[in-house]
């Protein structure tokens, strides 16, 4: 079973529930419908649970089959199909009473996204089987040399040849680079290697743009029935990644170098876990916001992405998924074509208060090279791969070494990188101490002295010792260890409320026995004649708003918490 949200209007948490049974999409009647079906279908969508649900075909009447009636769930069970209800197909419901769901806006950690293209379907589907998985993926990545024909004296449509005069790639590439997580640009090629084996041939006649999101976005036709000779004798269709700087082993210099000599980028993305995903935010007036989401699309998207280095955008989101951002909102209604090179290319409204607010900023996940990063390091112990009692291994090479990473110095800069190159989200915490959790039969330490600034992609690119290790404690209760979240708390203090409010105080001394327990007060309150005198003190109010995807909480556990008489 498959299962994806549909209709208009809605956010991306919400929509008219369609389920793909026996190859045809269908829909859900709302008959008997209760919140514990939502449940349900909520987990299947991926997320944690439900909030609500609509009937009356609320999010538009579906086409199809209607595939369930009078369901009847617990809330409990693993699959709409445990639940009860009427038979598959056997419904007695016009699509006029399609149900939806209104899931809650978090994340099931570690779920894999069924609506993201992937690129080996897509690949199969397109009958390239002598493309494998690793030439798509395993290059660097920022563009595409350019198709390659194969064979003697090949002229198949698409292989086209690059022009090294001018660097430039010819154009049917970009968008097969562009899944597999490239840009564009001519740089030394990748391993590019064939299986020989019966080729079965699907398409034919390809012809892209090379603006195009998806490959199933350009023109072509299909090969009708076994079509393994139909080809002749013309070979098929090769592309080669190309390595980029953003994907380029300890960067951070070269990254350095090459913002000062671009100069200041106009565009950003932030709140995101992992590379090549989060809100967008640009950069006008000298002041960076955010992008309302009206109109936005998957074409905008990938704009967002090139520009960025990176390939073109698996998802364009809505209703602030990254986090809500700050200060304004620049841009609404964006609407780009795909073949502009940079956002502020694109047509644009320019925003009014009454038009958006915070919970509209738009984001992107991008497609990007697969590197293999998260092969290089692994977790043991813990109760889940996302939980508490995480302690990192790490190795290099193609044959690991797998130990643990000396704790000494480890903090939660370190902890960013290693939950984000393991695919586990944000850094709750980073732990110097895993004594108890059972780190299986590893107990050799192989890294020491790690230190990160936060952006790494692998725990590699940060500085560490090297071969040369030093770790004052050796032992397997001193390994590093972290706590990832899918989603994590992001605290903006208001800053302007700071300054409109502060004010000069004289307060008498015997006002301020709690403020001085509290060491809320210069060490040269200690000399004064208590209970006399008085003490001159800077006054203000403070605001501090989450506008991230969780709920903040205080490090310390609530049973280490002290009552103080004075609060």
């Amino acid at each position: 079973l498959k299962f994806r949200l549909a209709g208009y209007p809605r956010k991306h948490n919400e929509g008219r529930v369609e389920v793909f049974y026996n190859d045809e999409w269908g829909t859900i009647c709302d008959d008997d419908f209760t919140l514990g079906n939502a449940h349900v279908l909520c987990r299947h969508l991926g997320f944690v649970a439900a909030t609500g649900w609509a009937h009356s075909a609320k999010y538009g009447k579906g086409v199809g089959r209607i595939w369930l009636d009078n369901v009847n769930c617990a809330g409990g069970e693993k699959s709409i199909g445990d639940c009860k209800h009427r038979g598959w197909g056997n419904s007695d419901c016009s699509h006029e009473e399609d149900a939806g769901v209104i899931c809650k806006d978090e994340r099931i950690p570690g779920f894999k996204d069924s609506n993201v293209i992937e690129v080996r379907k897509l690949m199969a589907r397109v009958g390239s089987t002598t493309i494998p998985q690793s030439i798509l993926y395993g290059c660097l990545g920022v563009g595409a040399l350019g198709t390659l024909p194969h064979g003697p004296g090949s002229q198949a449509r698409g292989a086209q040849p690059v022009h090294a005069a001018t660097g430039r790639v010819a154009g049917d590439t970009s968008t097969a680079t562009g899944l597999a997580g490239c840009g564009s640009g001519l740089l030394p090629p990748c391993r590019l290697f064939t299986e020989r084996q019966q080729l079965n041939y699907r398409l034919h006649s390809v012809s892209c743009t090379g603006t195009e999101v998806h490959l199933s976005m350009c023109t072509f036709e299909f090969y009708r029935g076994n079509a393994s000779a139909t080809c002749g004798a013309r070979m098929p269709a090769v592309v080669s990644c190309l390595p980029g700087p953003i994907f380029t082993a300890g960067n951070a210099h070269k990254k350095k170098q090459r913002q000062q000599q671009q100069g200041q980028p106009r565009i950003r993305l932030k709140g995101g876990a992992r590379v090549g995903e989060g809100r967008v935010e640009v950069l006008k007036s000298s002041e960076w916001g955010t992008i309302c989401d009206d109109r936005w699309n998957l074409l905008s998207a990938s704009v967002v992405c090139r520009e960025l280095g990176f390939g073109s955008a698996k998802e364009a989101l809505t209703g602030a998924r990254m986090g809500q951002g700050t200060g304004p909102i620049h841009l609404n209604e964006v609407q780009c074509q795909g073949t502009e090179k940079s956002l502020w290319s694109c047509p644009f409204r320019n925003i009014t208060q009454e038009d958006c607010k915070h919970t509209e900023d738009a984001a992107v996940r991008c497609n990007i090279p697969y590197m293999g990063y998260e092969n290089l390091v692994r977790t043991t112990g813990g109760s889940w791969p996302w939980d508490p009692g995480v302690a990192v291994g790490a190795g290099e090479g193609d044959q690991p070494r797998w130990g643990l990473v000396c704790g000494e110095g480890w903090g939660t800069l370190e902890a960013m990188v290693a939950c984000s190159q393991l695919g586990l989200g944000f850094a709750n915490h980073g732990l110097q101490e895993t004594w108890y959790w059972d780190a299986s039969n590893v107990t050799e330490m192989v890294m020491s002295g790690v230190k990160c600034a936060g952006h790494e992609m692998s725990l590699s690119h940060c500085q560490h010792h090297g071969a040369s290790l030093s770790c004052r404690n050796t032992g397997v209760r001193f390994a590093a260890g972290v706590i990832c979240s899918e989603t994590a708390s992001d605290l903006l203090l208001h800053a302007p409320l700071v300054q409109e409010t502060a004010y000069i105080e004289d307060r008498p001394l015997h006002m301020l026995y709690c403020a001085a327990e509290e060491n809320c007060l210069s060490s040269s309150a200690r000399l004064a004649n208590w209970p006399y005198g008085h003490r001159r003190l800077l006054r203000f109010s403070s605001q501090i708003h989450n506008h991230g995807r969780a709920d903040f909480r205080p490090k310390a556990g609530r049973h280490s918490w002290v009552w103080h008489e004075c609060h």
